[in-house]
């Protein structure tokens, strides 16, 4: 399955206490309707064949 990514809404979020990187690639309050989990730390959100956001669990690799 092929996905496209829209660019307009590009926002990124770091949150340092948990080590979560937010990826988002839509307007704030969109939903993904499907999430993907591409490994142990990596997570896509799709809505209509896009990726809608990204996030990445553990960014640092620190425990």
């Amino acid at each position: 399955m092929e996905y496209k990514i829209k660019l307009d809404n590009v926002w990124v979020e770091y949150d340092r206490v948990n080590d979560i990187l937010y990826i988002n690639f839509c307007g704030k309050g969109e939903e993904a309707e499907e999430t993907i989990l591409l490994n142990d730390n990596i997570i896509v959100g799709v809505k209509e064949g896009r990726v809608v956001n990204i996030t990445i669990m553990n960014l640092t690799g620190k425990e």
